[in-house]
């Protein structure tokens, strides 16, 4: 193992020239990302993938790829309005998918759901219901008894919709609003009412779910401190559980461009103000962009960490993960790319949906970074008790980079707990810190990614 002394200055120094460009940098939202992903030689079969895992609380997400329209700052794996032979087609593929995965799975407990995309509730009604009895019918989730969440955008909030999430045993409801103000949206190519907005959150208000989370997005086009208070003072009159505070990325191939240092300082100081405001109001900071209310209730369910757990992906765009093996379908962020993907899941056999083909190998080098990564990120912080729990080893010893982290002032052990936390700094930076953490061998692959 090379000591800490010989490695930590060119750690520090690779750091502080990061620092110095865009806090922007890359979303560490999990790792590695699905562009470090490529095809399997050969699949692996899901039954071999998942024989030897812990599945007695798995995270199970469901992936639906399509939207009313695609918002000019969006990456996401999705398009927008699909013909509707398509999307009936894609339910069919989505329950065939179901039952061979957990066929592979055998006997497995779910201790969190997530119905994500895209926009779940840009589906027909019957489909929308459908996406349910998939998950209960073909996975044996057991939905009212553990926490489930679903996103939405206010053009596709009904109270029909809503109706069917409260009875099925949706808790926390999640909507993108980005903005307020009809002119900051139609910047950023997601043009909508205010009356539809304010008419969707009052219609999932009323219904009363566990937690209510609200999106808001800061660096748009036109946006203000003074708008930006306006949009936050407006999200406070709907009292959400949960804010996201979502800084604008610009990335290839989604209609937008931008790379100012002026706006990079602008997004910074909207930043702060939001944090700020929402601390000020009660909330505390989770994670960069993650703000709760500090008596939001929990719902009770398996304990779910996502540092250690595995999760099970259904549908085009789905990722999963075990310990050893992370995969998901093609990925892509260009409409062609897209729509590509979804027609190639859609006319898969049944036996194509029992193996995976397409992923990233985890190797216990990676696991450690992966956990390191998603533990530092995160207010909970890094406990080095349970990294030697989990590993056995030192993760100072490990990741001597870590010390950086405490001599920039960007992250601090605690007295209390000897846990690693992010500074505000550090935490304002976690867009910079996390893609430091990055193994060669994933920037490499991300480096080389087509996204079309």
């Amino acid at each position: 193992m090379i000591k800490r002394t010989m490695q930590q200055p060119s750690y520090k120094t690779t750091l502080e020239r990061m620092l110095r460009g865009s806090p922007y940098q890359s979303y560490a939202y999990s790792y590695p990302h699905k562009m470090a992903y490529r095809p399997l030689d050969p699949p692996r079969e899901l039954s071999e993938v998942w024989a030897n895992e812990d599945k007695d609380a798995l995270f199970l997400y469901v992936h639906i790829p399509f939207c009313e329209m695609r918002c000019g700052f969006c990456n996401l794996f999705t398009m927008a309005k699909p013909k509707q032979p398509l999307a009936d087609t894609y339910m069919t593929a989505l329950r065939r998918q179901a039952r061979q995965v957990k066929r592979a799975l055998g006997d497995a407990s779910f201790a969190r759901l997530a119905i994500g995309g895209g926009t779940p509730t840009q589906l027909e009604l019957d489909a929308f219901i459908e996406v349910f009895d998939i998950i209960e019918e073909e996975m044996g989730a057991d939905i009212k008894n553990i926490p489930v969440s679903c996103e939405m955008s206010p053009e596709t909030v009904d109270a029909e919709k809503v109706r069917v999430m409260v009875e099925r045993g949706v808790k926390r409801a999640s909507i993108g609003v980005q903005s307020f103000l009809e002119q900051e949206t139609r910047a950023v190519r997601r043009p909508q009412k205010r009356e539809d907005v304010l008419r969707a959150l009052t219609t999932i208000r009323e219904a009363d779910f566990e937690v209510f989370n609200l999106d808001l997005i800061y660096g748009m086009p036109f946006q203000t401190e003074e708008s930006w208070t306006q949009s936050l003072e407006d999200a406070m009159s709907f009292e959400p559980e949960e804010v996201y505070l979502y800084p604008l990325y610009v990335r290839p191939l989604t209609g937008l461009g931008n790379s100012s240092k002026s706006w990079d300082d602008h997004r910074l100081d909207l930043y702060r103000q939001g944090r700020e405001f929402l601390l000020e109001r009660g909330y505390e900071q989770a994670s960069m962009r993650m703000f709760q209310k500090k008596d939001v209730n929990t719902t009770p369910g398996p304990i779910y960490h996502c540092q250690e757990d595995g999760m099970v992906g259904l549908g085009a765009g789905a990722r999963s993960y075990s310990s050893k093996l992370h995969y998901s379908t093609d990925y892509a962020v260009g409409r062609r790319g897209v729509v590509s993907i979804i027609e190639d899941f859609v006319q898969r056999e049944d036996a194509h949906f029992a193996r995976a083909d397409y992923g990233f190998e985890i190797d216990d080098a990676e696991d450690r970074r992966r956990w390191v990564i998603l533990s530092t990120l995160s207010s909970e912080g890094l406990d080095p008790k349970r990294y030697v729990e989990r590993f056995g080893q030192d993760v100072f010893e490990d990741f001597p980079q870590l010390h950086v982290l405490e001599e920039l002032e960007l992250a601090t052990r605690s007295d209390e707990d000897d846990c690693l936390r992010l500074t505000q700094a550090g935490m304002e930076r976690s867009d910079v810190i996390g893609p430091w953490f990055n193994s060669e061998r994933v920037n490499e692959l991300i480096a080389t990614f087509d996204l079309t």
